[in-house]
């Protein structure tokens, strides 16, 4: 199985998210920006994610959306990792 065909989930460290919302921008079934302006996840039935940490997995349709996030995002607070072994593959603290 290679890094593309695993299973990823992404997060975002709302301590250094900026609110700029280039993530809603790229992929919004998967970012939102609540009312503190900050930018969260969205979970099972676009629920948002206000708990610290909170992770969702990477649709594959959307994965080039969230990996352009992460890219792009000026508080370089968006976190894609595997999750067989949360091993970050984009973001800040990828290899």
């Amino acid at each position: 199985m290679s890094s593309q065909d695993e299973p990823l989930e992404v997060w975002i460290d709302q301590d250094l998210c900026t609110g700029d919302g280039i993530c809603v921008q790229y992929a919004p079934e998967v970012f939102e920006l609540d009312i503190d302006g900050l930018a969260y996840v969205r979970g099972e039935g676009d629920e948002l994610l206000a708990e610290p940490g909170a992770t969702v997995p990477v649709p594959l349709t959307l994965l080039q959306d969230v990996v352009d996030s992460a890219k792009e995002c000026p508080g370089d607070c968006i976190h894609v990792r595997r999750r067989s072994d949360l091993v970050e593959v984009y973001g800040p603290d990828a290899d």
